[in-house]
């Protein structure tokens, strides 16, 4: 078994103990194993088109802060989301080719709150940059607040013109059928899970 299939073994894990409830990795092994994908998804050049991402996933796992490596040990503390309080995130096709909608959720019991705004994906550098420019507040699944956030519509129609150095993005370095791995602008890592329609 090489490192990698180890790796990707680690993910799947911890990805599957979301769904099943079971036993789950430690969370050192999963920040090593996202950051060890993170580095063969580098070496190998390894290229996700955005169709991939498509879909809802939610949130596993995260090491908000910078993890690396470091004289090959890997550095930096994650946890697992508690599922108490499920973030979502979700994409899905825009009207023009290379552009997408996000939708970023966290839900406390029966009040959700969803952040929506425009997303455009760099497919040689597997980045999405993204913007929020709409809130939605909800109460048993029935909105209770809708409007625009930080500029909404009016810094939406200008999202599409802004460089990568001013949006927030993730560069994912690993997507499968089962779950996606990301580094977020900040610098911490996430593994989110898909979700079962």
């Amino acid at each position: 078994m090489t490192i990698l299939d180890s790796t990707i073994d680690v993910l799947d894990h911890a990805a599957a103990s979301l769904r099943s409830k079971s036993d789950r990795p430690e969370a050192k092994e999963v920040v090593k194993a996202l950051l060890q994908a993170e580095k063969a998804a580098k070496q190998q050049k390894l290229v996700y088109p955005l169709e991939s991402l498509f879909g809802q996933w939610r949130l596993c796992f995260t090491a908000p802060k910078n993890a690396h490596f470091k004289s090959g040990v890997a550095l930096g503390k994650g946890f697992y989301v508690p599922q108490i309080a499920p973030a979502q995130i979700s994409f899905f096709p825009s009207q023009n080719l290379g552009e997408a909608r996000i939708t970023n959720s966290v839900q406390f019991g029966s009040l959700q709150l969803k952040l929506t705004g425009p997303a455009r994906y760099l497919d040689k550098k597997n980045l999405l940059m993204f913007d929020f420019t709409q809130v939605e507040i909800l109460l048993f699944n029935r909105a209770i607040y809708s409007g625009g956030f930080r500029g909404g519509k009016l810094k939406d129609a200008d999202f599409y013109e802004q460089s990568v150095s001013k949006a927030p993005f993730f560069a994912f370095f690993r997507v499968t059928e089962d779950f996606i791995a990301a580094r977020g602008r900040g610098g911490g890592l996430a593994l989110w899970v898909k979700e079962s329609i």
